[in-house]
């Protein structure tokens, strides 16, 4: 019998991890800066995550999307993650949660 994916577990798990990686420009997490629009699991514990960048000319453009998925992969119930940038629709300060606003003194 196959065992049921707790999807919601899992996408919690993954959360935590997003939560754990910063914009180094900014002393906010990129979950909470809302550069993350999308968490995807299927079946076979593949991850894909559709992430935008606070601009497309971001310094960590390359090396921002590597540490996602690297970080991602670490989660044991994760096979394979990969990461998609997108900049449709482009990032605004209104993505942000109320705490990172708040962090940023912007409340």
């Amino acid at each position: 019998m196959e065992t049921e994916i707790n999807t919601q577990e899992l996408g919690e798990k993954i959360v935590r991890v997003l939560k754990s990686i910063y914009d180094p420009e900014i002393p906010v997490d990129i979950y909470e800066l809302g550069l993350i629009y999308d968490v995807m699991v299927n079946t076979d514990y593949d991850v894909k995550i559709l992430m935008t960048l606070t601009t497309p000319n971001c310094p960590v453009a390359e090396s921002l999307p590597k540490e996602v998925e690297d970080k991602v992969k670490t989660l044991d119930a994760v096979k394979d993650c990969e990461v998609e940038i997108t900049f449709d629709p482009p990032w605004t300060q209104d993505l942000m949660s109320e705490e990172a606003k708040l962090e940023l003194g912007m409340l």
